[in-house]
C-alpha cells in the first residue's frame, strides 16, 4: 500500500486499550520451542482477526530475539473476556506454555496493558500508509492546531472534532 501524501493524525473519540505482548528467546538452544510459541500466537491472532466481535481493532507484529505484538483493543473488557475464555485459543496455549516451557527459563513471555481514555492520546503519520492506531482511524490532516504533538494533546477529542472534514 503506498504512503499517504500528507501528515495525518487519528481523530478517535472513544477510549481504547493498547496491549503489548511478546516473548523472548533466553537460550538459543530453545529455538525449536520458540516455534511452538509462535504457532500458538499465530492461532490466537487468526482467531481474533476472523472474529470482528472480539474487540481487537488492529495490530502490528515485530519479530526478533524478543518478539512484540502491539494490539489495539476496543475495551479492557474485550481483552479480558478473550484472555479468560476457555473455549478460545489463549487459555489452552497459556496452559501448554506453563506445562512445557514455562519453568525451563528458556523462553520468557511478557505483556503490558494500557487503558487509554478518550482524548488522552496523540498520533502522527507522515508519508505513511495506515499503521497502528491509524488503521482504526478515522484519520484527519495534522494541520493548523493539530500540527504539533502539544496541539493534538491540548484539548483531546474536542479539538479533533473541530478538525474533522
Amino acid at each position: 500500500m503506498p504512503a499517504a501524501p500528507i501528515r495525518q493524525t487519528v481523530s478517535r473519540d472513544e477510549g481504547f486499550v493498547v496491549f503489548l505482548i511478546g516473548s523472548r528467546l533466553n537460550r538459543w538452544w530453545a529455538l525449536p520451542m520458540m516455534w511452538g510459541v509462535a504457532r500458538a500466537m499465530g492461532r490466537m491472532m487468526t482467531e481474533l482477526v476472523n472474529d470482528p466481535d472480539s474487540g481487537l481493532l488492529s495490530f502490528e507484529n515485530y519479530v526478533g530475539r524478543t518478539t512484540l505484538a502491539v494490539q489495539y483493543w476496543r475495551s479492557l473488557d474485550d481483552l479480558m473476556r478473550y484472555a479468560s475464555n476457555r473455549e478460545r485459543a489463549h487459555v489452552p496455549a497459556w496452559r501448554r506454555w506453563v506445562k512445557e516451557w514455562g519453568l525451563s527459563g528458556a523462553i520468557g513471555i511478557w505483556h503490558e496493558t494500557y487503558v487509554i481514555e478518550p482524548g488522552q492520546h496523540e498520533t502522527l503519520y507522515n508519508q505513511m500508509p495506515p499503521f497502528g492506531l491509524g488503521k482504526v482511524g478515522p484519520l484527519v490532516p495534522a494541520e493548523g492546531p493539530l500540527h504539533g504533538a502539544q496541539g493534538r494533546l491540548a484539548e483531546g477529542s474536542k479539538l479533533r472534532a473541530l478538525a474533522r472534514p
